[in-house]
C-alpha cells in the first residue's frame, strides 16, 4: 500500500545503470502467457515506507522466520528496489550465503550496486531481470520474496513460470502485499492464490503480519515435471475472485 507520505520520504537518484546482468539464459517468452484479468499498478517508488517505520515493527525478521530463512540458504529478493531487504537477508543468511538482489528498474539496480558496495556485503548478487522473468541460476534458490510489488507485475504468470525453473527442489516462494486491490497497490489474497494455482504453485501458509505491514503467503514453487506450459495457463477471473473469502 502506498502511504500518503511516500513522496516526502523517497528520494530517487538519477544514477545511471551498472553492471548488473542476467544470470540465466531468457525463459520462456511473455507472450507465451496470457495477460492477467485484472489491472496492474505502475511501478511508482522503490521502498513502500520508511526503513525506521519497518523496522519498527520487525517487517524482516518477521517475513524471514514464517520462511525459515536460516545461515547458509540462497534467497531471491525479486523487485528488490532500494535494497531494504536484501541488506538485512545478507545478514540473516551469513557468509555461507547468497542473496540475489533483481530488479529491472536501471535506476533501482545503480542505487542497488552501490549501496551494497559501500555496505561490503560480498554474499549480494545484484541481477537485472526482464518484468517476466527474473534471469537467475537454475535450481539455485532456497527462497524467493516478492515485496509490495507482485500487483506492478505485468506478466506475472511469465515470471512465476520462469521463477520456478530458478527453486531447488521444494523451494519456498513468499509474496508481501497489501489485502487490496491492484489500483490501490495491493493484491486480494484470493486473486494472488488463484494465480499462483494457475501456474502451477501450492499454498502452504497465510499470516496477516503485524504493524499494518500486510500478509506473508507463502507458496512451493512446481516441479519442472508438474509445472503448466504456457499455453496451458488459465488466468483467473477478477470479478469472481477479488473479493472472495480465502483459506487461512
Amino acid at each position: 500500500m502506498i502511504r500518503p507520505w511516500l513522496p516526502l520520504l523517497v528520494t530517487l537518484t538519477l544514477t545511471p545503470a551498472k553492471a548488473a546482468e542476467p544470470l540465466a539464459p531468457p525463459g520462456a517468452p511473455a507472450k507465451a502467457f496470457p495477460k492477467p484479468d485484472r489491472p496492474v499498478a505502475e511501478i511508482v517508488a522503490p521502498l513502500w515506507a520508511s526503513e525506521k517505520q519497518r523496522d519498527s515493527v520487525d517487517e524482516v525478521g518477521q517475513v524471514a522466520r514464517l520462511m525459515g530463512i536460516v545461515p547458509g540458504q540462497s534467497v531471491a529478493d525479486i523487485g528488490a528496489g532500494s535494497g531494504y531487504y536484501t541488506i538485512r537477508l545478507a545478514e540473516r543468511v551469513g557468509p555461507g550465503g547468497r542473496i540475489y538482489a533483481e530488479d529491472v528498474t536501471p535506476r533501482y539496480l545503480a542505487d542497488l550496486e552501490a549501496r551494497m558496495a559501500k555496505a561490503n556485503l560480498a554474499n549480494v548478487t545484484v541481477v537485472r531481470g526482464e518484468p517476466h522473468d527474473p534471469r537467475l541460476p537454475p535450481a539455485s534458490l532456497d527462497a524467493a520474496l516478492l515485496v509490495h510489488m507482485y500487483h506492478e507485475i505485468a506478466q506475472p504468470f511469465g515470471l512465476l513460470h520462469n521463477l520456478a525453473a530458478a527453486m531447488k527442489p521444494g523451494g519456498s516462494v513468499g509474496i508481501v502485499d497489501a489485502d487490496d486491490v491492484p489500483a490501490r497497490h495491493g493484491t486480494p489474497p484470493a486473486l494472488l492464490a488463484c494465480e499462483l494455482a494457475a501456474a502451477g504453485y501450492r499454498q502452504t501458509g497465510f499470516t496477516t503480519l503485524s504493524g499494518g505491514v500486510g500478509y506473508l503467503a507463502v507458496f512451493t514453487a512446481p516441479s519442472p515435471e508438474s509445472r503448466p506450459e504456457p499455453g496451458a495457463i488459465r488466468p483467473c477471473r477478477d470479478e469472481a475472485t477479488r473479493r472472495s473469502p480465502v483459506s487461512r
